[in-house]
């Protein structure tokens, strides 16, 4: 399939306008993302429909904690990155390839109206270069009165986020440091387009965010004060996920300490409404408290949900309107 935002560059070359980095491609090669190919002066989305993987998962492993929470969704996702993040958790088939198959729009829109579905999420890598794909399949999924959840990075340009965005009905965006000078040396990115899609996705669609936090590499105080007032300059009810680093990859940096972890807790809690831990089990780290009383509302172990302080969509306690989608 033709690839959407290219065009010329030269006599053999054409420049991807998908995302930031802009990639001029020669004939007969790949993007950075390896899934976008130049075939004779034609760029070709060269992974349409090839799926890497197919699962049913909570919706709260994406994360997403405030959508549709204990529900199950379909998670799919394709080889490729737009970026090139040393402590990629999904190397494989991020900077590396795993064996594909060929699945519709059509079969998986009709794959994710079993099982309990509440629709597609696209993770496990880069879902924006996919898309082509995810335009397709994601409108066939609406039609069938079913979600759209991307798993992102958040690396694609202004004009294809836009386009995308009325067939998205959440996502979670990776947001992995306040400094550019971490995008630039260790992703490969600008942190100002990022941002950017936040900020315009905030206003759309669903949005919660998550920050891997990584030892001596964005880690202090400082690091979680930034992020936290720039999420609540746009909107405190974003709910943030911090997640604890593992070396993987090409990062041997030891786990995030726990007390780091705790530290960053407390830090963006003095900002924002909802704040969770992940990869690590704190207790209450999980739960959602009720802003207005501290009533606790929805209490979390592991994938396992509990909404023990809403009834009929508000705080049991005092009668808040409790900030979820897709919760009585």
């Amino acid at each position: 399939m033709e690839a959407a935002y290219y065009e010329p560059y030269d006599t053999d070359s054409v420049r991807c306008l998908l995302c930031p980095n802009y990639c001029v491609i020669a004939n007969g090669k790949k993007g950075a993302c390896r899934v976008r190919t130049n075939r004779d002066g034609k760029l070709e989305a060269s992974a349409y429909g090839q799926v890497v993987s197919l699962a049913i998962d909570p919706v709260e492993k994406k994360p997403l904690y405030h959508f549709y929470p204990s529900n199950q969704i379909l998670s799919t996702g394709a080889n490729g990155c737009n970026f090139r993040c040393g402590f990629c958790q999904n190397s494989e088939i991020s900077q590396n390839s795993s064996p594909t198959r060929y699945v519709s729009p059509e079969d998986l829109a009709q794959l994710a109206s079993q099982n309990g579905s509440i629709g597609v999420a696209y993770t496990y890598t880069e879902p924006f270069i996919w898309f082509e794909y995810i335009r397709d399949a994601g409108r066939l999924v609406h039609d069938r009165g079913l979600v759209n959840v991307l798993v992102t990075n958040g690396y694609v340009n202004e004009e294809p986020l836009r386009e995308l965005l009325p067939v998205v009905d959440a996502m979670n965006i990776d947001v992995k440091s306040m400094r550019p000078e971490f995008y630039n040396k260790v992703c490969g990115g600008k942190l100002e387009d990022v941002l950017r899609t936040v900020e315009i996705a905030s206003q759309q669609c669903h949005v919660e965010i998550t920050n891997l936090v990584i030892t001596n590499y964005n880690d202090t105080e400082e690091d979680f004060l930034k992020l936290a007032d720039w999420i609540y300059s746009i909107d405190p009810l974003i709910p943030l996920h911090i997640s604890r680093y593992s070396p993987r990859y090409k990062f041997n940096e030891p786990p995030t300490p726990v007390e780091t972890l705790v530290k960053a807790y407390e830090t963006a809690k003095l900002k924002l409404k909802y704040v969770y831990l992940g990869n690590i089990v704190l207790t209450g780290t999980g739960d959602t408290l009720c802003p207005s009383c501290g009533n606790l509302l929805v209490k979390r172990t592991n994938y396992s949900v509990s909404a023990v302080g809403i009834r009929g969509g508000v705080c049991s306690s005092c009668g808040s309107v409790s900030d979820f989608v897709g919760m009585d």
